[in-house]
C-alpha cells in the first residue's frame, strides 16, 4: 500500500456544516486546512435542514447568507397546531426575525462553502477518506492516519477537530468517554411532494398522543417527522401500514393524494433512534470534538445545525484571538469548550422540556 504524507495547521474530520465552516473561515484567514470526509460526495441525506436565526446571524456575519438564498432556501412563515384536519392555533414569527425557521438543503449549504473554500490555497478537501488512527508523540496528538481510495496517508496538523457525527470516529479514538441520553421515543421521516397550493409552514398535530409534524421544504417537498415509541419500528413494520398512513391523512386530509403517491410501504419511511448525548470534554491535548461528536441534539426545535455552526462560530473566534494556530493553548481551548457546554446543556434541557409538555398544546383553553 503506497503512503502520502500531508502537513497543515489544522485537520478537519468531517466536512458537515460545522466542519465545512471552520474550514472556510480558517482558511480564509491563511490557517492552513486539510478536511476530511468519509464519503465519496457531499451530497448524503440530513433530516436536520432547518436554519434558526442563531443559524442565519453567523452566516450573516461572514456574508455568506445571500449567496445560500441564491442557491435556494425557504423561510417559513408560521408554525400551525392542527387537530382533526384543522388548524386552530398559529404562532407567527417574531418580526425582527421574519421567519419560524429556514429551511436549507445541506447539500446547498455545504456546496456554498466548499465553493468558498476551493480558491484558497491553504484548503485541502479529501473526500473517501477514512480516518483509522490518530498519531501521538509525547502524550500529544500529531495528526491522523487515513485510508483515501485503498491507499494508506498521514497528516501532521498541529490541531485535530473533530466534527465528524453522533457515531465519531475522532471521539472513539481519543477514548473520549459519552453519555447517551435516551427520549423515550423514535422518530419515522418520509418526504412527499407539496400540494400546489401548500404554503411555507411548520404544522403540528397529535396523534395517538404521539407528535407528528410537517415540515416545508425548498424545492417543493414537505418532511414528516412522525414519532414512534422508543424500540417500537419493528414490531410495527409487522403490521399492515395502512392505518398507519390513514392516521396521517385524518390529521391532514389535503396531504392525501401526495400521501397515496408517495407512501407504499414501510420502506418509505427512514428511522432516526432518537438520542441525545454529553461527551466528558471536548478537548483532548491538540484535538477538539465539535457539533454531534461532542453533544448530539435531539430532533426537537430543529436545533442540531445551528448548534454545530454555533461551535465552528465561536471556536473560529477563539483562535483568532490567540494570535496565529501556534499560540492556541490548550486553555484557549477549554474556554472555547466551558462557553459551549453551557449553552449545549441549557438547549439540551429545554429540548426535554418541550417534548414532555408537547401534548399541553392541544388541551383546550
Amino acid at each position: 500500500m503506497e503512503a502520502y504524507d500531508f502537513k497543515t495547521d489544522v485537520c478537519i474530520v468531517g466536512a458537515g456544516p460545522a466542519g465545512a465552516l471552520l474550514a472556510y473561515l480558517l482558511s480564509s484567514h491563511n490557517i492552513s486546512v486539510i478536511l476530511v470526509e468519509r464519503n465519496e460526495n457531499i451530497n448524503k441525506e440530513f433530516r436536520g435542514e432547518h436554519l434558526n436565526e442563531t443559524g442565519e446571524a453567523i452566516l450573516r456575519r461572514y456574508e455568506l447568507f445571500d449567496e445560500l438564498e441564491e442557491i435556494g432556501l425557504l423561510r417559513m412563515d408560521r408554525v400551525e397546531y392542527w387537530n382533526h384536519g384543522k388548524v386552530f392555533k398559529r404562532i407567527m414569527p417574531d418580526e425582527h426575525v421574519n421567519h419560524c425557521g429556514i429551511h436549507v438543503p445541506q447539500k446547498h449549504l455545504l456546496g456554498l462553502l466548499l465553493k468558498k473554500s476551493e480558491p484558497f490555497s491553504d484548503f485541502k478537501l479529501l473526500l473517501n477518506t477514512k480516518v483509522v488512527e490518530l498519531l501521538e508523540e509525547e502524550g500529544q496528538y500529531q495528526g491522523v492516519k487515513a485510508i483515501k481510495d485503498g491507499q494508506e496517508l498521514t497528516i501532521k496538523s498541529s490541531l485535530i477537530i473533530g466534527a465528524d457525527g453522533r457515531f465519531s470516529t475522532i471521539r472513539k479514538l481519543a477514548g473520549i468517554p459519552f453519555e447517551k441520553v435516551k427520549h423515550g421515543y423514535d422518530l419515522l421521516w418520509a418526504r412527499i411532494p407539496a400540494p400546489t397550493d401548500w404554503e411555507p409552514t411548520v404544522r403540528m398535530a397529535l396523534v395517538n398522543d404521539d407528535q407528528l409534524a410537517l415540515f416545508t421544504q425548498q424545492g417543493g417537498y414537505i418532511q414528516i417527522g412522525w414519532n414512534i415509541q422508543e424500540g417500537s419500528y419493528p414490531a410495527l413494520r409487522k403490521q399492515s401500514i395502512t392505518p398507519f398512513v390513514s392516521q396521517l391523512i385524518d390529521a391532514f386530509p389535503q396531504l392525501e393524494e401526495a400521501v397515496h403517491a408517495s407512501i407504499q410501504s414501510w420502506d418509505d419511511f427512514v428511522l432516526l433512534q432518537v438520542q441525545s448525548s454529553k461527551s466528558e470534554t471536548w478537548v483532548k491535548n491538540n484535538l477538539v470534538i465539535i457539533g454531534d461528536a461532542a453533544h448530539t441534539m435531539s430532533p426537537t426545535g430543529a436545533i442540531g445545525i445551528n448548534s454545530a455552526m454555533k461551535d465552528a462560530d465561536v471556536l473560529f473566534q477563539i483562535m483568532m484571538d490567540a494570535g496565529s494556530i501556534n499560540q492556541v493553548s490548550s486553555l484557549d481551548l477549554q474556554v472555547f469548550e466551558q462557553i459551549r457546554r453551557n449553552e449545549v446543556d441549557t438547549q439540551q434541557k429545554e429540548q426535554l422540556k418541550k417534548e414532555a409538555s408537547f401534548g399541553k398544546q392541544f388541551i383546550p383553553v
